[in-house]
């Protein structure tokens, strides 16, 4: 009974893909992002493409996971997807155009890395990309469409993977432990040595005092670890 439960919540899932594959689009896109709320870092994107009538236990919002099933779950769903792609935006570009056209951005990037054009894109979330493409937008989509749910994981594995390499430049500031979001002991470092390059700086924790612009030159060109 187990199994079949299972397997019922998981067809569930491909609800708007059965819709659109019945009508014949056979390349179907997912879209999500992760790191719109963190002080630091990227906001990551990524686009996924299933066959159809692809079923993968366990695919889920990717916050509703534990970190080693989304690292079991993203070998997986590259080796398994049509086509996949990422796209990044880092903390000046969320800085220069706020974070919520940093998050499009990201989708419309990770979009461009598709080598198969899509038919449709379902999205998640409100938001409607600004492309030429037939799309839908889900609210919580991540948890309702397992094409969706793809796609966060992939994104929050990336994002993970990425923070995880920017502990080492900045070790004092813990990030392969909150990946930038804002813990009690992210804020504590932040009050200790202030902003690094990657903090957001027009997130309001991270802000910029007058007297902090000459500790930050030393690592003001630092460049991302992908």
């Amino acid at each position: 009974m187990r199994a079949l439960h299972e397997l019922t919540a998981i067809i569930d899932k491909l609800h708007y893909e059965k819709a659109l594959w019945h009508a014949g689009v056979h390349h179907i896109a997912g879209v999500d992002e992760a790191g719109r709320g963190p002080l630091a870092g990227p906001v990551v994107a990524a686009a996924i493409i299933l066959p159809p009538g692809e079923l993968i236990a366990g695919v889920d919002d990717s916050k509703k996971l534990a970190p080693q099933v989304r690292a079991q779950l993203y070998p997986l769903l590259l080796a398994r997807c049509v086509d996949y792609g990422v796209g990044i935006v880092n903390a000046d570009e969320i800085d220069r155009v706020n974070i919520y056209q940093a998050s499009l951005l990201a989708m419309k990037k990770a979009l461009a890395e598709l080598r198969h054009a899509p038919g449709h894109v379902l999205i998640d979330g409100r938001a409607q990309l600004d492309l030429d493409l037939p799309q839908t937008a889900i609210i919580k989509g991540d948890g309702l469409s397992c094409t969706i749910g793809a796609a966060s994981i992939l994104a929050k594995v990336v994002r993970d993977t990425i923070m995880k390499h920017y502990h080492r430049q900045f070790p004092r500031y813990g990030f392969h432990k909150h990946k930038g979001y804002a813990t009690e002991d992210h804020l504590t470092a932040l009050r200790q040595h202030g902003p690094c390059a990657i903090h957001r700086r027009s997130f309001r924790p991270c802000a910029l005092q007058e007297g902090d612009r000459k500790e930050m030159v030393f690592d003001a060109n630092i460049q991302p670890i992908l």
